[in-house]
């Protein structure tokens, strides 16, 4: 979809503000182009005599009145047309905004952050602009022009009017060679605002890391060189949009000059009045505003179609995942991976490759296996981040693709590697998932998490706020803050990918021996690295470089001597030297 449509499509939709304010403005044109008429009427009754003192005072209190009823109008359509204008990029942001929450992860891979950002700012008010002040400043100025030249022409002398347009022509075709360049220009500058927004949100998300580096230098450097990048583009976009005026005031000044030697050639041959003199250089004065106006929308238009160029391709892309599922709700039921097979894009191995298992409900998985196995890979199936290339996975029996994203995601809670808390309370993180729990059911949940007591020995206890990203809690306190919030959503299947990472040895025993007594007829899978995690899990199984190489209870995999239990032993042996 062009610029151009999607202005005209939301023009349809709002087209009450957009016709009122156009009838406004038709209101302006036509009072200020019967202004000069008026001027010059005047200027010969005062040549001739004939217009003095209550006469000559009626005929000022008409443009006196004829200046108010302009102010008002001017007014009036900005508050009517920009009330709707700003309403497109409510618009655009929301849609930007639905359409980045539905995206997968392999969208993700693909953008920056502060790109993204960038695009919900800069580029949408670009858009907004091409779709408010440049709509109605090109119906102002090509109503007043179209106005102006009739009245030269027909109100005044055609001949002078030829005379006067002359230059204009030489005028179209510097605009058109300015617009491109503008437009060029200002995608340069747009490109180069999203690379420097990208940098400082990368930079202020891993400062301690940036810090902890000795990397502050280096930072600096880099953002200084974005930072003059962006500002070179933006002021080479200024100086071609500057462009504009020089050629308005070369041409005007063209015109006065043909406009004064032919008009006073005229006027003294008897074919042309003072008065009307006057008119004409006034009405050619009022050509200023069309011809300002004609750079400002075109430079306007250039902008928004480069916002817009960068806008449309995030809008429309596809999704990672499709969502063409139609069963509505999950009921709880056996999970059956068949042959299941997944590799990342540009990868040539498999992450996930002919794994096959089968999990009843109300039980606990642990899936094991060294790093880049595909454990999380798997998981990420499961919440169909990605979809399977080959087999299927099915819970009760349906299919997972069968399934709304929304039905299936609200029935899994997923504790991820890296636990991510919001910039609220500790209260309101846990509760994420159920806004309308008691704080009763919060500190219960905490409980199971085993974090209820490092919780109140905080400032503020549960209200305390946990800062961007939970910066203030520790990572242990973060991990067991998000165990708490996927225990408190009660979804019939929770994944923990790695989520005791940062906790002992002791507090992920009292967690597990939690989830033990309060799993009632919840399938737990757990991913982990710390095989005394699994050790109680009902089955088991080792991924190694993708395939499932070993599957069981945890007495069967010590007795078949694999990769499991060779790293069993590793593992108690380690703990049993930390012990010592």
């Amino acid at each position: 979809m062009s610029l151009y449509r999607l202005i005209g499509r939301f023009l349809l939709r709002h087209w009450r503000a957009y016709a009122g304010s156009g009838l406004m403005l038709a209101g302006i044109a036509v009072l200020i182009v019967w202004i000069p008429r008026q001027v010059g009427h005047m200027v010969d009754g005062l040549a001739a005599n004939r217009l003095h003192g209550a006469a000559l005072l009626r005929e000022l209190g008409w443009l006196l009145a004829a200046g108010v009823v302009v102010y008002f109008l001017r007014v009036g359509w900005r508050v009517k047309l920009y009330a709707a204008a700003y309403r497109l990029g409510v618009e655009l942001r929301e849609r930007l905004y639905a359409r980045l929450a539905v995206q997968g992860a392999a969208f993700y891979q693909q953008q920056r952050t502060g790109n993204l950002m960038a695009l919900a700012t800069n580029d949408i008010d670009a858009v907004e602009m091409a779709a408010g002040e440049a709509m109605l400043a090109g119906f102002d100025g090509t109503l007043t022009l179209v106005l102006v030249v009739a009245m030269m022409a027909v109100g005044v002398d055609p001949r002078l009017a030829a005379f006067a347009l002359l230059p204009f022509p030489f005028m179209a075709l510097s605009f058109w060679w300015i617009s491109r360049h503008v437009h060029d220009a200002s995608r340069l500058a747009l490109e180069r605002f999203g690379a420097l927004n990208d940098h400082v949100q990368e930079t202020l998300a891993g400062v301690r890391t940036v810090r902890a580096l000795g990397l502050q230098a280096r930072s600096e450097r880099q953002f200084s060189a974005l930072a003059a990048g962006a500002a070179d583009a933006s002021l080479d976009a200024q100086r071609w949009e500057a462009a504009y005026e020089p050629a308005v005031g070369f041409t005007l000044s063209a015109a006065t000059v043909l406009t004064l030697g032919v008009g006073g050639w005229l006027v003294w041959r008897s074919e042309l009045t003072v008065g009307q003199l006057t008119s004409f250089s006034l009405y050619l004065g009022q050509l200023i505003w069309p011809m300002f106006a004609a750079g400002w929308v075109l430079s306007l238009v250039q902008r928004g179609k480069a916002a817009w160029g960068r806008l449309q391709p995030v809008l429309d892309e596809p999704l990672a995942v499709d969502d063409h599922g139609a069963v509505p709700r999950v009921a709880p039921g056996p999970l059956l991976a068949d042959r299941v097979r997944f590799s990342y894009p540009g990868q040539q191995r498999a992450a996930v490759d002919g794994v096959t298992l089968a999990l009843a409900p109300g039980r606990t998985l642990g899936l094991v296996g060294p790093t880049g196995a595909g454990k999380s890979t798997f998981l990420r199936l499961l919440l169909r981040h990605h979809a399977p290339q080959a087999g299927r996975v099915q819970w009760n029996g349906i299919d997972l693709q069968d399934y709304t994203l929304d039905a299936l995601r609200a029935a899994i809670a997923w504790v991820p590697q890296e636990a991510f808390l919001f910039s609220a309370t500790v209260a309101e993180n846990i509760a994420l998932a159920r806004p309308d729990a008691t704080r009763q059911e919060v500190e219960r949940a905490a409980a199971l998490a085993a974090v209820h007591d490092d919780i109140l020995r905080l400032p503020h206890g549960y209200d305390t706020p946990v800062g961007e990203r939970g910066v203030t809690l520790s990572g242990g306190q973060r991990q067991r803050v998000a165990i708490a919030r996927a225990l408190l959503a009660d979804a019939p299947l929770l994944l923990l990918d790695d989520a005791l990472s940062a906790v002992d040895t002791d507090t992920e025993a009292r967690i597990l021996a939690h989830l033990r007594a309060a799993r009632v007829g919840r399938t737990v899978i757990i991913v982990t690295h710390r095989l005394s995690a699994v050790a109680d899990a009902d089955h088991i199984v080792v991924l190694r470089e993708g395939h499932a190489a070993e599957q069981g209870t945890h007495a069967q995999l010590l007795a078949h001597n694999g990769w499991y239990a060779r790293q069993w032993r590793y593992q108690q042996l380690e703990a049993s030297l930390d012990a010592s």
